[in-house]
């Protein structure tokens, strides 16, 4: 059993809060994600779990074992909680070689270092035949490979990740991202990873914590979190980048009619929220929920309605245009599809009259901000 426990768990730092009377359950074999921006607590819980920070207040158990217990004088070491982690800055020794660092941790439980357990690590990393090169001489990426050997080659009931990929480009953070995964899926280790990347977190996670303040915000499935968020924060950070305040006129079956401030015309949005008709919300959409189009094209389940182009951004695949739907400003796409490539027309297009299909399934009602 590797699952892992967080209660009532509080850290300061010279008096600011950083994670405020936080609970989790992280369960056996999960690859569990706290996802939230800089400052958030998302890193300073993980050092919690691994021993690296102790908590003011709280309790910590890794399968059967309490880890951290202030009321009951209980702190267990980083080296005596069976972890491996994989930290941002890679903490390898550039005066080892891959053999040596990835063996490392053998040696300090104790065991002795048997090549083969070194090489079937190297070898899950996609590093066979690398044992005998110095690490400094190494690409960022085969380092972040080597630092993963290293902290799965003990076999470690637990594994903790701090923005491991951050370093690296958009090409290696894809590789390592798939191969994360794959290693999960092959060894079944219970596995906390921090990020700040919201496509990190809906690739590698069974779930995803989303942390403000030293809070979570929402736990959930990656595809519940990235299609549900259930505050405007969560909606902010996992990209809905249109937020409009909004009155609901009506509920009808598994839809409601919603009217955006400022709006003449009522949108169609499923029925996600338990609210009533007369009551605030707020309405989150996407921008590349809204298609717009140069002619009104009717279809189910999609609201169109009138909009002035403001703006057009020519991004190689699409448009992302800026419209005036009645008073208000939204974010938007047009499609090669529909509007054809090339830049020429772009500034003749501003200011013309187009229309904006919005499908009621991409509408998420949130509660009126407070």
């Amino acid at each position: 059993m590797s699952e892992v426990s967080l209660q009532g768990i509080s850290k300061t730092f010279g008096g600011a809060l950083a994670i405020d009377a936080l609970d989790l359950h992280i369960n056996d074999g999960e690859f569990f994600v706290l996802l939230g921006p800089s400052g958030c607590g998302k890193t300073t819980t993980l050092r919690c779990i691994a021993g690296l920070e102790e908590p003011d207040a709280g309790r910590i158990t890794i399968g059967n074992d309490i880890v951290v217990h202030p009321e009951q004088r209980v702190f267990v070491p980083p080296n005596k909680r069976d972890i491996g982690m994989v930290f941002q800055s890679y903490a390898l020794w550039p005066h080892m070689s891959v053999y040596g660092n990835v063996g490392y941790p053998l040696k300090m439980r104790g065991r002795k270092q048997r090549p083969q357990e070194v090489e079937e690590a190297l070898a899950l990393v996609g590093l066979t035949g690398y044992g005998d090169r110095y690490a400094s001489a190494l690409s960022g990426g085969q380092q972040q490979r080597v630092a993963l050997a290293r902290a799965i080659v003990a076999q470690p009931q637990l594994l903790l990740f701090d923005e491991p990929l951050s370093n690296l480009d958009a090409q290696l953070r894809h590789r390592l991202r798939y191969d994360l995964r794959r290693i999960h899926l092959e060894k079944g280790h219970t596995a906390v990873y921090v990020t700040h990347d919201q496509s990190e977190a809906l690739a590698l996670a069974d779930r995803v914590a989303v942390m403000q303040h030293g809070k979570v915000e929402q736990i959930g499935s990656p595809d519940n979190i990235f299609l549900s968020p259930a505050t405007r924060f969560v909606a902010e950070f996992v990209g809905f980048d249109n937020i409009l305040p909004a009155r609901v006129l009506a509920t009808d079956g598994n839809t409601l009619s919603v009217l955006p401030d400022g709006w003449r015309q009522r949108l169609q949005a499923g029925a996600e929220l338990h609210i009533e008709a007369g009551q605030r919300a707020e309405v989150a959409i996407r921008s590349s929920s809204i298609r717009v189009q140069p002619a009104p094209q009717a279809a189910p389940q999609v609201t169109v309605v009138e909009a002035r182009l403001q703006q057009v951004t020519y991004l190689g695949d699409r448009y992302q245009c800026s419209i005036a739907i009645d008073n208000t400003l939204v974010n938007a796409i047009m499609t090669l599809e529909d509007w054809g490539r090339g830049t020429d027309h772009d500034r003749s297009l501003i200011g013309s009259t187009v229309y904006a299909a919005i499908p009621a399934r991409d509408i998420v009602l949130l509660p009126e901000k407070e």
